[in-house]
This record gives C-alpha cells, sequence and structure tokens, in this order.
C-alpha cells in the first residue's frame, strides 16, 4: 500500500503494476489509474541501468504537455490531469499487446537492420509494430501475426496506424517549431469503453524515454540515446526539449535541479 493526497485528505491506495520507469496505482475513483514517474532510467532490456535525478518530474510534465496538445487536436489519451510533480490522473485502459513505432528517420535498430545510415531521411512515416514482452526483447512483428494472434482486429489496426500517423504530424510539427527533428517514437494504444462502444486511446505516456530528438542544426541527441550511448547527462538532455517547449523557463546551471513552469 502506498499514501497519497486527494485534496486535502490522504488516501491509501493499491500498487497495480511497476515498470521499469512508472508505478501504476489504483485511481480515486472507478475507471481511473495514477500513474508515477520514477528516476530510473534502463537501456538494453534494463541490462543497463541508472537513477538519473528529475528524470521522472521531467517525464511527467513532458507528458502532459504532449498529451494534452493531442487532445486538443481531437486525438484521444488516457491523460486526465496532473496530480503533482511526478503523478497524473489517467483513465484505465486494456493496454494492445504491440509497442507501435513510428520512423521518420532511419536510426537505432533500424539502421543495424538494414545498413541505412543513421539520420537518413524514409520515403515517408513508416510505421511498426513489436510484440510487448520483456523477456523476449519486444520482438518485431508483422501485421499478419498481429491478425492470426488476436492482439488487434484488421479494424483495430487499420485505426491503430491512423492514430500513430496523426500522433506524428503533431509531434513533428511541434518539435520542429522548436528546432528539434523528430527521428521516432513509440506509443501504446489502450481500450475503453463508452457506453456500448469500445474506442482507442493513445495510452502510456509521450516523452524523450519514448522518442528519438534531435537539434536540427547539430544533430545534437536529446533522447534517451544520451544514457544508452554516454553521451552526456540525460536530465540535461530532456531539460533542454521542457525548456524549448516552455515546459521550463530557463536552461539549469551546472548542478541545479529542473525548475518547471506551474
Amino acid at each position: 500500500m502506498s499514501l497519497y493526497w486527494i485534496g486535502d485528505k490522504m488516501a491509501r491506495r493499491k500498487m497495480l503494476y511497476e515498470g521499469k520507469a512508472k508505478i501504476l496505482y489504483e485511481g480515486p475513483e472507478p475507471g481511473t489509474i495514477v500513474q508515477y514517474f520514477k528516476d530510473d532510467a534502463t537501456a538494453f532490456n534494463a541490462e543497463k541501468r541508472s537513477v538519473i535525478d528529475g528524470k521522472g518530474v521531467l517525464n511527467n510534465r513532458l507528458s502532459e504537455f504532449f498529451m494534452t496538445g493531442l487532445a486538443n487536436i481531437g486525438v484521444p489519451t488516457h491523460f486526465i490531469r496532473r496530480l503533482n510533480m511526478r503523478e497524473q490522473l489517467c483513465r484505465s485502459a486494456e493496454i494492445v499487446p504491440l509497442e507501435v513505432i513510428v520512423r521518420n528517420f532511419a536510426a537505432g535498430s533500424m539502421s543495424k537492420r538494414l545498413g541505412i545510415e543513421e539520420g537518413t531521411q524514409l520515403p515517408r512515416p513508416i510505421v511498426e509494430f513489436s510484440y510487448k514482452d520483456d523477456n523476449l526483447g519486444d520482438p518485431l512483428v508483422p501485421e499478419e501475426y498481429i491478425i492470426a494472434f488476436g492482439w488487434a482486429t484488421q479494424q483495430e489496426l487499420d485505426d491503430i496506424i491512423a492514430i500513430a500517423l496523426r500522433v506524428n504530424d503533431y509531434m513533428s510539427g511541434v518539435m520542429h517549431g522548436v528546432g528539434i527533428k523528430l527521428i521516432d517514437f513509440k506509443i501504446e494504444i489502450g481500450r475503453v469503453w463508452e457506453g456500448d462502444f469500445q474506442r482507442l486511446i493513445v495510452a502510456d505516456e509521450i516523452s524523450p524515454d519514448s522518442c528519438r530528438l534531435w537539434d536540427n542544426e547539430t544533430g545534437q541527441k536529446l533522447d534517451k540515446d544520451v544514457f544508452r550511448r554516454d553521451l552526456g547527462n540525460l536530465a540535461d538532455a530532456y531539460s533542454e526539449v521542457a525548456r524549448r517547449l516552455g515546459v521550463m523557463p530557463n536552461k539549469p546551471g551546472n548542478g541545479s535541479k529542473p525548475t518547471l513552469v506551474n
């Protein structure tokens, strides 16, 4: 059990799940969860681990920024509101067991698989799927597998692709406006019921943990590759993204803590 505040009252809550970067708790109302952002950083299927002071605070605020922006253009998400510096209230959803990856430029595993130089612009955005299973290393799966094994129906798959491309349009535009190139990103999709109808929504988080972000001019990496490849301080990279987006007013100085806009 854990404790948290609702208004001026202390409430007990039950932990539902702990992942590599977040903890999910039972929400204060039916059909809700509380999503807590940890400072843990992992890479290579959790073979590399560290704790980055302030990372959870930054990802909470950045995910709030992106989820709110998506809702404003009509893309449904699980986000309801931010509760505090590390927690947000979200709709409970049945998560489709897929990571939905959208690539605008070759990087990471795509470059290794296909021998394409990192940073090469793709002919069009490419949507890939991986099966969510840490024990298997989240393997890439073709659409035929998804349909055959019942992870999603054909109609759901079509809708997921449409949602992913809308997210890509929004994210690419927002990032371009602050001098950042959206190389690729991944999202998760959840199912929720609204009356008698089931609806697909964007779930989990959208943050530099789940995106590749490069500075337009210098190519400097402002995402989790900083941690994966030992390229510097991860909190500084995430803070720079937050600063450019207006989530933080100024870039912190050496050794300072992130100062976030309310």
